[in-house]
Formats: C-alpha cells, structure tokens, sequence
C-alpha cells in the first residue's frame, strides 16, 4: 500500500477543437490500459448500438452530462482517474468550444501536461492555437500535440511531418519549455497504449509511455520557499499542553528542520523546531505536500501569514498587474470592486486600469477594447486593500495565481495570473 501512496501524481489536460477526438482518446487510454470495468465497458456498448454507431464509442466513458451525450460534445470539465503499474494519473477532458475557454482554464491550472489534439485532416486550426496560447499562459510544463485520426489520411507521414512543421514555427513565439508530438488514431488505438504496426515511420513512444515517463518532479519552484498559513493547531490537551502548530500547504521551495525563516507580514525570525504531516514527522518538506510546522520562538502568526527565508521572500504589494481569464457573463467593471482570494488570504481590491485584452487567435494586444467579457483573456491592474504576499505567475503557479469573486452574488467571476 505504501508504494501506491509514494506514486508520483501526474495531472494532465486534453484540449482541441471539436471533435478531434478528445473524449475518445481518454476512453481508449482507460480500455487499452485495463483502467475500466467489464460493466462499464457493456453499458457504452449498449449505448453504442442504440445510437447505431459500428463502433463502441468510447467517448461516452468520460462525456457524463446528458446533454453532452446527446449532442456529442464535451461541454463541462470532466475529471478521470487511473492508474497504471508506474504512476497515478488525473485527466481533466476539457471542452473544445470556444464559448468554453473559461472550463479550459479551469481544467489546466495544475496540470503538469497538456495534451493537444489536432485532427489531421485539418491541420493547425484557430481553436488549436487558442489552447496552446492558452496553455502556455497557464505555464503548463510540458505540451504533447497529438496528431489524431491518422486512419483518416492513410496513416501517411508526409501528413504528419507537415502539421508538425507548422505547429513548431508558429509555436516557436510562445512560452513552452517541452514540446513533443505523437501520431496516433483514438479510435484504433495507434501509439495510444500499443505501438502503431500502421506507422513503422514513427519511432518514438506511445501516448500511455510518455505519460509514465516524463519528468515531473521539478515542475514545482523547489527554490523559492513559500509557506501560506492556513490554519493554527493548538490542541490545548495536557499531553500537547506547548503544542503551537502552523498548518498548511507548501508553496514552494524545501524546508528543513533547524531552518531560518521569516514570517510576513511581521518580518519576525524563527528557527524550524520540527515538521509533523499526517504520518509523522519528517526532516525535510517540500512543494505540494500539507505539513504542520513548529517554531522555536512564539511569534503571533494567524491564517493568511506566509513563512519564507529572509534573504528570499514574495512581493509584499498591494498595487498588481494581473492577467485575468473573465468566467462571468456580467463583464468586468472598470473601477469595480471585487473579492480575491489568494493563497491562504482573503482582500478586497478595485479595478484600477484595463491595459489590453489579448486576442487569442494572433497573440495580438487590443488596447482600444475595455470590454472584457465571458472567455475573454486581458492584463488589468488592481488595488488590493491590503498587501499580498505574491511571486510572478511564470516562477511561482500557486503564489502567482489569484481568483475574482463577485460580493454580490458570491460567484467567481475571474482567475487571475500575477505578471
């Protein structure tokens, strides 16, 4: 059981245009894989054969809405979890339309991966470049553009090589550390689990090998440490009668037992007297794991406090520019007033200025255009009523991200990345 617990976690997103297949290739990552049940593979068939398809259609294991099932799209995020002999593995199916960018957002902003689909009859389409744009500025690590419905054009490589030459120059521009391609057919099951026989051209690995083998453990910022506070542990028992522990979720870097630290917004020093989590105490913490922390020295810390190093700490800001992907069919409001969380803290701000919107399709900057409504993606700056603890998106996913609620209606209106 312990091995199952220490298996790395990798999460990763599919996005596309509609039908590129999507759905299906998540479905036949989980058949090929032995990853779903007898029962539910006999119930898609059902399906299957009602709605007269030759096919099972293995779309339907991660389609759970009705309304998707019926119009054969993907409308919300859909959450799938597997595993395999090497690693745990979460997929978030995201949507493909455009009036769901706000559902892709959602579904990426952990990812380590981001799976993009391209049908190889089409080529690079707009919606293609809008989810790589996407991805990249949601600093996705590592971007796999699978180049599906190879049995569509004969599995020919001339096909392939020509979609993969015009995805690398038009995605040279953008922020991307690790590209790599694969051909394959979702619905066969080319390269997807088993190696194609159809492409003997293609020798690099199969979907399912990547997954299990791309490095992932320095994707979190192991450097700069960053510990929000979330919560306070005094149990007030007699055999925990000095117990003060600061509960929560490592931001980044490593922390060690006898370590200096620095709490903001004090600026008080303290030394690591030890690290509890859930099965004890350990030496050392690191990006994600929740531990509890123990200091030497009693400093008031509360919820929303961030333990770091003194000679490294955050921005301690309260005017930032953010980038913002707006959720809400009530646009953004110029000098509105907002709630935002970030990390472990809860502010208020205002809207100061609307420096662009960003058009997706050309990485254009429209500094005309202030209206910012539902999926659209535009740099704003605010004014937060008090300072936050924060690092640039690019260097730091979690202490780099913050979230819009609308006061009135309590709804998340906004996912923000700090620049």
């Amino acid at each position: 059981m312990s091995d199952y617990q220490n298996m790395e976690l990798l999460r990763f997103t599919t996005a596309g245009s509609v039908d590129d297949g999507k759905s299906t290739l998540i479905g036949r990552l989980l058949y090929d894989s032995k990853s779903i049940f007898e029962d539910q593979y006999a119930a898609i068939e059902a399906s299957s054969l009602r709605r007269g398809e030759e096919d099972v259609n293995l779309a339907l294991l991660t389609d759970g809405l009705k309304a998707e099932r019926e119009q054969g799209i993907t409308i919300d995020v859909a959450y799938r979890y597997f595993s395999t002999p090497k690693r745990k593995l979460i997929i978030a199916d995201t949507p493909g339309h455009i009036q769901y960018t706000r559902n892709m957002v959602t579904g990426a902003s952990t990812a380590n991966v981001a799976l993009i689909l391209i049908d190889a009859r089409n080529g690079v389409v707009e919606q293609t470049k809008r989810h790589a744009i996407i991805a990249s500025l949601l600093q996705i690590p590592h971007l796999v553009v699978c180049i599906n419905k190879m049995d569509l054009v004969d599995y020919r490589e001339e096909d392939y090589e020509k979609i993969k030459d015009d995805f690398t120059s038009w995605g040279s521009k953008l922020d991307i550390n690790d590209m790599h391609f694969i051909p394959i057919s979702a619905l066969k099951g080319d390269n997807v689990v088993d190696k194609s026989e159809r492409m003997d051209w293609y020798g690099g690995s199969t979907l399912l090998y990547y997954l299990e083998n791309v490095h992932i453990g320095s994707d979190h910022n192991l450097i700069d440490c960053r510990f929000p506070v979330q919560y306070v542990i005094r149990p007030n028992t007699d055999e925990y009668h000095d117990y003060r522990g600061y509960a929560g979720r490592i931001g980044g870097g490593v922390f060690k037992k006898g370590d200096k630290v620095m709490v903001m917004p004090s600026g008080f020093t303290s030394t690591i007297k030890k690290i509890d989590t859930f099965d004890g105490e350990v030496a050392e913490a690191f990006a994600p794991m929740s531990v509890t922390m123990l200091l030497e020295d009693e400093i008031d810390i509360s919820r929303g406090d961030m333990i770091v190093r003194e000679n490294n700490v955050p921005d301690s800001e309260q005017d930032i520019d953010v980038m913002v992907c707006w959720f809400n069919e009530k646009p953004l409001q110029l000098k509105g007033k907002y709630t935002i969380l970030h990390t472990t803290q809860e502010a208020r701000c205002i809207v100061k200025e609307i420096r662009y919107k960003l058009d997706i399709n050309s990485l254009h900057r429209d500094l005309e255009d202030n209206d910012i409504k539902m999926n659209d993606i535009a740099r704003i700056s605010i004014r937060t009523t008090k300072p936050l603890f924060t690092d640039a998106y690019r260097k730091n996913r979690i202490t780099g991200s913050i979230i819009f609620v609308d006061e009135s209606t309590n709804e998340t209106v906004a996912a923000g990345m700090i620049i």
